[in-house]
């Protein structure tokens, strides 16, 4: 899953205790492939192509990632931002909401990854697999991205050009994602690339965050939290 992942971070940002953190729940969403991507340049964690594909819409093997993709691992990266969150904004709920959104990650991917997902960094891995069935991934990972992208528009307020380029922008990605040409090694260059896409995506979330705030009902229509 890709754009997918951001969906928890709509709600959440929609949800959140103070004014919209888009750019924090997008850091939260991807927190975990941030470091995989990492870890993979220094040699930490791996990832291979292979012939046949690993799955219908990946040629890629996620073969070793023990620490990001784990559970636990993804339980100790959701506590990590959780205390950072909480200190550094003193704000408690908006620290759990950060870390929920990284645990989410690991359920989504858990979903759409054939099986190389762990408990613990050890065998069995899971996976459901629905990267096999693009008739279900594609709508599914369509579906959830939009709609809390449409929530998260409901529940604030703001210029409409700022999430028009951030929705048009992981739209565009994700198109590259699933129909451009798959890469021909999963070296560097390829986590790179990974790491751009996921920055730009943050950057232009950050913006969207600046520039909205929440809905309020009643007499004043609308209120600056």
């Amino acid at each position: 899953m890709f754009i997918g992942h951001f969906a928890p971070a709509f709600v959440a940002a929609a949800v959140s205790p103070e004014r919209p953190r888009l750019g924090l729940m997008f850091v939260a969403a991807q927190l975990v492939d941030w470091a995989f991507f990492i870890f993979s340049i220094i040699g930490v964690e791996h990832m291979r192509i292979v012939d046949p594909p690993a799955s219908v819409m990946s040629p890629i093997d996620f073969y070793h990632m023990p620490y990001t993709h784990s559970l636990i691992g993804t339980t100790i990266f959701a506590a990590a931002l959780l205390g950072v969150v909480a200190v550094q904004r003193r704000d408690v709920k908006l620290g759990a909401l950060a870390g929920l959104v990284v645990l989410s990650h690991w359920l989504l991917d858990w979903l759409v990854h054939v099986p190389d997902l762990t408990l613990d960094g050890t065998p069995p891995k899971l996976g459901l697999g629905l990267w096999d069935m693009p008739w279900v991934a594609i709508p599914l990972e369509l579906g959830l991205t939009l709609g809390a992208f449409a929530f998260y528009l409901r529940r604030t307020r703001g210029p409409a050009g700022p999430p028009a380029i951030l929705i048009g922008v992981m739209l565009l990605l994700q198109a590259i994602s699933w129909f451009g040409p798959h890469p021909e090694s999963a070296g560097v260059f390829f986590a790179m690339q990974a790491l751009l896409a996921f920055g730009i995506m943050t950057a232009l979330a950050t913006w969207v965050g600046e520039n909205r705030w929440f809905r309020k009902r009643g007499n004043l229509a609308f209120a600056l939290q």
